[in-house]
């Protein structure tokens, strides 16, 4: 068996329901290549590396758990990688999805991540806390709308899938859950780079008393803030 380190957020996954409904909606879209993210005790991988036709592959940093899997399942030999994910680079060479019970201690570092490589990840089917979940797929105006909606939304159409209940997981987290899915969107807004896109999102967001022309007085010069009505 494996221990469980808290100091990684690990909440493993035990709702062989859930596992089926999560693996169903990665199922639903044509694709080639997979990887998982934050595999643990192997509760989705299980069932994801008997998708047919598939190039699987896992990343995963606790060799505990690493050891487990490929004790538990021999086929996963050469297909772990050893690492954090944040560190990561993309594991095949051309387009691949992403799936995972992701660590809620970064899920957000995983979604900017995602969002770096996305040029290569189409769709993304995930679990997350349910307040980052909700955050993710808020439509603009709701309360919880944020730096998160704004920056996944500019290139993914986000999808609020499910609840997850505390219960179905070992051991129970002290929050609810939620599954997400991103399907990365085929016309993407002009912008004038992506750099200054985000850094305008998140300064904007960090400073919501100033009016917006303030707020990002350092990003624009003078002149373009005088041609453009904010």
């Amino acid at each position: 068996m494996y221990s469980l380190k808290k100091s990684l957020g690990q909440h493993f996954l035990k709702d062989e329901n859930i596992c089926r409904k999560i693996v169903e909606a990665i199922s639903e879209d044509t694709f080639s290549q997979l990887l998982e993210v934050g595999p643990g005790g192997g509760a989705l991988t299980k069932y994801l590396i008997k998708i047919p036709d598939i190039d699987f592959k896992a990343v995963e940093l606790d060799e505990e758990k690493v050891i487990f899997l490929l004790k538990t399942y021999p086929e996963l030999e050469g297909r772990i990688i050893h690492e954090s994910f944040l560190d990561s680079q993309p594991p095949f060479d051309n387009e691949f999805n992403i799936a995972g019970n992701f660590p809620y201690n970064i899920s957000t570092q995983i979604l900017f991540k995602i969002l770096e490589w996305k040029e290569q990840v189409p769709v993304v089917v995930g679990m997350f806390q349910k307040e980052v979940a909700q955050r993710v797929a808020s439509p603009s105006g709701n309360k919880v709308y944020g730096v998160l909606s704004v920056l996944v939304q500019a290139f993914y159409e986000v999808k609020y899938l499910f609840d997850v209940h505390e219960n179905c997981f070992n051991p129970p987290p002290k929050v609810k859950s939620g599954v997400i899915k991103l399907l990365r969107k085929s016309n993407i807004e002009d912008m004038k780079s992506e750099k200054t896109f985000f850094r305008l999102v998140k300064t904007a967001f960090n400073q919501r008393r100033k009016t917006l022309r303030n707020a990002v007085r350092g990003i624009f010069p003078e002149e373009v803030l005088n041609d453009t009505i904010f």
